[in-house]
């Protein structure tokens, strides 16, 4: 999974196994953490196909499936296929905190507005809660779908806990109290694929799914401006954001791009940072600019992050940049009414034909038996 964000002033993206966070102001070190050099864990009960009794390792890809800023950008938490969930520090310099250990394999992470808690969104449909406190405690499970959970976060007033799910369902609880319903959001025909509550509009719940395939929603720091980016699709779509008037989100421009964007993110100042599936040129700055996006290549801090950024990049396979999630989310559709509408109507023609042909045979009975009749029948 490939996945970027800012956290202050760092660029931080997610590739394969790894972490990376990379300052954009300074020239510093960059900070990395590899998930499959990380702490293992030991399973609780043996195996019972190890004659020595000895204890096992969790098995896992080490590939990491999603991570998180806290709002004020001095936490990241990440949680991987091994399913470790890690804790990062990053003010004033970053810090690995903690590592524990989720259930199941996880799809979505976000921190409380008051980064007190970090919620967890599984793929068996459940939420857990994890102290940033307390970072050793395990997860308290808060509340649960009956399917699968693709995206997971919460009010700007901290208020409710908003989550999606596999069969087009949106639901709003209490954040709090969780198996209290606020309401549900069902005007999707498919998975519901991302969330997003943009800074400056807390009333306002942005949602993307299948039809097509929406990967990501960010908005500004502002609030005013929106973008979204689809599945195999090399292009960026922006909205404006009004706080009044009859449409508050109304489209603004298309942004067409050289190649797939993998993902992208805005920074501090309102530029928007573009991960592309490239080898020469995968990472891109676009500027707001006399209501125009344009490609930002003279950037300083482009080039500073393009400089860390790089080795990391050109070390992965191509095939493992890629994000390949959505695919198999598709419900396979079966339409057995027109199968049976066909098969009856084969039915019924056979039957008809049975039919017809009873129906020739007695005719020709009766002739042949009246002729007989005939013959037989003596003359007066």
């Amino acid at each position: 999974m490939t996945a970027a964000a800012f956290c202050g002033e760092w660029f931080v993206f997610t590739c394969d196994k790894k972490l990376v966070a990379i300052h954009s102001k300074e020239t510093r070190e960059p900070f990395v953490f590899d998930c499959s050099t990380a702490e293992k864990k030991p399973k609780n009960t043996k195996d019972d196909n190890n004659s020595q009794g000895r204890a096992t390792e969790e098995t896992g890809s080490d590939k990491v499936l999603a991570f998180a800023v806290s709002p004020s950008g001095n936490l990241v938490a990440l949680t991987d296929d091994t399913k470790r969930l890690a804790l990062f520090h990053c003010e004033p310099s970053w810090r690995f905190v903690n590592i524990t250990w989720v259930v199941r394999r996880c799809t979505s992470l976000v921190f409380s507005q008051a980064e007190d808690e970090l919620l967890v969104a599984d793929k068996s449909g459940d939420v857990y809660s994890f102290s940033v406190m307390e970072p050793q405690r395990e997860g308290k499970l808060m509340m649960g779908h009956l399917s699968m959970l693709l995206a997971v976060t919460i009010s700007l007033d901290n208020k409710y806990i908003i989550t999606a799910d596999r069969d087009e369902k949106i639901r709003v609880s209490h954040f709090r109290s969780p198996y209290v319903i606020q309401s549900f959001c069902l005007g999707h025909q498919q998975f519901v694929s991302a969330l997003h509550i943009p800074s400056g509009h807390p009333h306002w719940l942005l949602s993307g799914s299948g039809n097509p395939t929406v990967c990501r929603i960010i908005s500004s720091p502002d609030g005013r401006h929106v973008a979204v980016q689809c599945e195999r699709m090399s292009t960026v779509q922006f909205f404006t954001l009004h706080k009044e008037g009859e449409e508050p989100l109304v489209p603004h421009s298309r942004l067409s791009l050289s190649h797939c964007p993998l993902d992208m993110t805005f920074d501090l100042e309102g530029q928007l940072w573009v991960v592309m599936d490239s080898s020469d040129a995968p990472l891109q700055v676009y500027t707001l600019r006399q209501s125009t996006w344009e490609c930002n290549t003279q950037n300083p801090d482009l080039n500073r992050v393009i400089e860390a950024f790089m080795p990391h990049w050109e070390s992965l396979e191509a095939s493992t940049r890629k994000n390949n999630r959505f695919e198999h989310l598709y419900k396979m559709g079966f339409d057995n009414v027109t199968e049976y509408k066909q098969k009856k109507q084969q039915r019924l023609e056979e039957q008809q034909l049975k039919r017809t042909k009873a129906q020739k045979a007695n005719g020709n009975k009766k002739t042949k038996k009246e002729a007989s009749e005939a013959l037989t029948k003596p003359s007066v």
